[in-house]
């Protein structure tokens, strides 16, 4: 049954009495983001509840303030929690492949870095004073002197024996050997070779006897004065370690008074002394490699034996000092180093090479303790990023390593840092397909992003959310810097809201495109030189935008005014109907008239989709068609079978079509071309139908209706023309006010 209905069902317009206010001005923002207490009660849960996988994921359409309302919740939540420890790097000692991390409250790891070159650089004055001193010389001179001469004994002793066997001792690189002297002469000298032939079997045996007493007891005395040797290093270096000890010891004292609640940090300084005092030789390097009265080289130099000294620097691997609470860090390209860190390289002597001062953070560890916010479609671009996200979801704890190492066909030596425990929450913002195709094939997804926030596009249009409405429009106002709007401007946003939404009884949350039309009012406004932005500049806002865009529709608007694309909007025709169709540009939706013709002949091939046999039609306009030929056959042929040739097609379709909303029309040309009936021109149809020939709801009624609009208004409006649509259509109508004026 038709109804024909009134210009006041085809458009809702704002009742200004809702707006009590005279401007924007006159209202406060809004507390929380509006028409989402779905989304706000899930993102309220999940950054309440602090249980491993708890993470959260916002899905909904762009555009609806996913990513602003992230960033205000998160920043809100953070607030009450407490400010996350400082994380430092520092040389291991043992193993110095493997950096030891060490955890410091919060500002604490930059005055240990401080405090530790402050050590260091005291430390090399310390030693360098204690050995430069008088009274460390006359101890080391004593040393020498006592050895020396215990040594020097220990010859004159062995020089006097040789001497009572006829032997002389001298000094050769092979060591102290005994030669015999001269027989014959009172002033004794080596002996000859030539005296040495002269002499008797038995005195050759009787010397060769001597020399090897001789020679075990010079092998004795070269052992004894070797023990004296390596107690006297070994004294030497009792008395340059105490000596650096005595210098150094109330040094370390007052760093690990300081420290002394942190067992890690006094580990590492008992570490630092011991390996000071094992490598005292490189220390008293750095004594001599500068004269007296220079000044000591920064711990950052790097030449000589100061270059030792660079093992005991700091690396500030994450610093919290300006943190006023728990971080929260928006990652806007997350790759994999800038989320999980890097080891760097310093190219030196044609190679390149790192240490434990080149490992750099990522924003996981900046987030640690704290919040980390993505957006899941740059995610998801950046090789190895998500399978490092889980793997350290997972384990609790990140560890720092170069991506590509495995691949290598010979593996470099490098850096394999201690592992940094983590406890972050992250929030991964992503459309809807995004979220199904990792619910689908990912099954470690549901494990680790538990709550779901969903966002919608559009809220109920009532009093409440109206005023709602106009307080985020002051809000965007007064953070934008934009001209504030008058009751008429609020209200004109409030009707394009529902337009958007497509329902006169809803509000759209598509607040970015929302936002877009503020931004423009504001601008037309500026340039009409008004204080406060009206309905007018609303309407010359958005009326610019379309304009800016509906080159296409005037293009086709164009083309059914000349007749290039045959449109009938009066008189009658059997077996032809007017359909409607929506197109999208992307950035613009409009509505098309199409002409639907059918014809029947003799047979029994059945209703043909012309479409369909030429591969332009859609899965959803074969299944309409075929439900069609399914409601035929229930209403004609439960008796007797149906015999029936019939064609249908969209005449002028040359892009093809998709969507069920022409099936109502495409029925209606077909039952007139089977009866011989004429249908009116000057009426289009839009409708989708079921088995029952039950109509059913379709979409774009709004952008239908006024397709068809624009073509009579090019044609010549007879005053008979209009559109049938389904009853339950009537709340999704927001026309443009002048074809509601035109109705009228």
């Amino acid at each position: 049954m038709l109804k024909k209905l009134t210009h006041d069902q085809l458009r809702e317009t704002c009742d200004k009495s809702v707006l009590s206010f005279q401007s924007t001005k006159d209202l406060t923002p809004p507390a929380d983001i509006i028409g989402q207490e779905r989304a706000v009660r899930a993102m309220e849960f999940g950054l309440k509840i602090d249980l491993k996988g708890y993470n959260i994921f916002m899905t909904g359409l762009t555009g609806t303030g996913k990513t602003s309302y992230a960033r205000a919740a998160v920043a809100k939540a953070a607030q009450g929690r407490p400010i996350p420890d400082d994380i430092i790097y520092v040389y291991n000692f043992l193993k110095p492949e493997r950096p030891i991390a060490i955890n410091l409250p919060a500002g604490k790891g930059s005055e240990f870095a401080k405090d530790m070159e402050k050590l260091i650089y005291d430390i090399r004055s310390e030693i360098s004073r204690a050995f430069s001193d008088d009274s460390f010389e006359e101890q080391r001179q004593e040393i020498i002197d006592r050895y020396q001469k215990q040594s020097m004994e220990i010859i004159a002793n062995l020089d006097e024996i040789a001497k009572a066997e006829g032997f002389a001792l001298q000094k050769t690189v092979q060591g102290i050997i005994a030669i015999p002297l001269s027989l014959s002469d009172s002033n004794p000298k080596p002996m000859s070779q030539e005296e040495y032939e002269t002499l008797t079997t038995e005195q050759k045996k009787e010397l060769e006897e001597k020399g090897r007493n001789l020679q075990n007891k010079i092998d004795e005395a070269i052992r004894k004065m070797r023990a004296l040797d390596k107690s006297a290093r070994r004294e030497m270096d009792e008395l340059e370690k105490g000596t650096a000890l005595a210098a150094i010891n109330p040094l370390f004292e007052e760093m690990n008074a300081v420290y002394k609640d942190n067992a890690k940090i006094i580990d590492y300084l008992k570490a630092v002394k011991n390996d000071l005092i094992a490598n005292l030789m490189i220390v008293k390097e750095d004594r001599k490699e500068k004269q007296d009265g220079d000044e000591i080289v920064p711990l950052y130099g790097t030449t000589g034996a100061s270059e030792f000294f660079l093992r005991y620097r700091i690396n500030l691997f994450v610093d919290n000092k300006a943190t006023a609470h728990a971080p929260v860090i928006f990652e806007t390209n997350p790759t994999y180093y800038n989320l999980f860190g890097k080891i760097e390289g310093r190219a030196r002597l044609g190679t390149v090479v790192t240490d434990f001062m080149l490992i750099k953070s990522g924003a996981i560890h900046k987030a640690n303790g704290g919040y980390l916010i993505i957006q899941a479609a740059d995610l998801f671009k950046e090789p190895f990023a998500w399978d490092a996200l889980k793997r350290t979801l997972n384990n609790g704890e990140s560890q720092i390593e170069n991506i590509g190492q495995e691949y290598l066909l010979f593996p470099t030596v490098t850096l394999k840092p201690e592992a940094i425990p983590i406890d972050v929450k992250i929030i991964l913002i992503g459309n809807p397909y995004i979220y199904s195709l990792l619910n689908v094939y990912d099954e470690d997804f549901k494990k680790l992003f538990k709550v779901k926030v969903d966002f919608d596009v559009e809220m109920e249009r009532n009093p409440h959310n109206i005023k709602k409405y106009a307080e985020l429009i002051s809000e965007i106002v007064k953070t934008r810097g934009l001209l504030h709007f008058d009751t008429n401007g609020v209200a004109e946003i409030i009707d394009y809201s529902s337009r958007l939404a497509e329902d006169k009884t809803k509000l759209s949350t598509r607040f970015n495109e929302i936002l877009e039309v503020l931004y423009e009012s504001s601008t037309w406004a500026e340039l009409d030189g008004s204080s406060l932005v009206t309905k007018e500049h609303v309407e010359k806002a958005v009326s610019e935008k379309i304009y800016r865009s509906n080159r296409i529709e005037e293009r086709l608007l164009s083309m059914i005014e000349k007749e290039e694309i045959l449109v009938d909007t009066e008189g009658f025709a059997t077996g032809q109907i007017n359909g409607l169709s929506v197109i999208d540009t992307v950035d613009y939706i409009f509505g098309q008239p199409s002409r639907i013709t059918a014809r029947v002949y003799m047979g029994n091939a059945g209703v043909v989709n012309i479409e369909r046999e030429a591969k332009m039609s859609g899965r959803i306009h074969n299944k309409a068609v075929m439900i069609l030929t399914g409601y035929l056959g229930e209403k004609y042929a439960r008796s007797i079978p149906l015999s029936i040739s019939a064609s249908l097609t969209f005449e002028q379709n040359y892009g093809g079509i998709e969507g069920d909303s022409a099936s109502c029309a495409e029925l209606m040309a077909l039952l007139s071309a089977i009866a011989s009936v004429p249908v009116r021109q000057d009426i289009a149809v839009t409708g989708s139908l079921d088995q029952h020939g039950k109509i059913q709801p379709v979409g774009g009624t709004t952008y239908k209706i006024e397709g068809f609009y624009h073509a009579c208004k090019l044609k010549g409006f007879t005053g008979t023309q209009g559109v049938v649509i389904p009853c339950q259509n009537i709340t999704n109508l927001m026309l443009k006010p002048e074809v509601v004026a035109a109705a009228k």
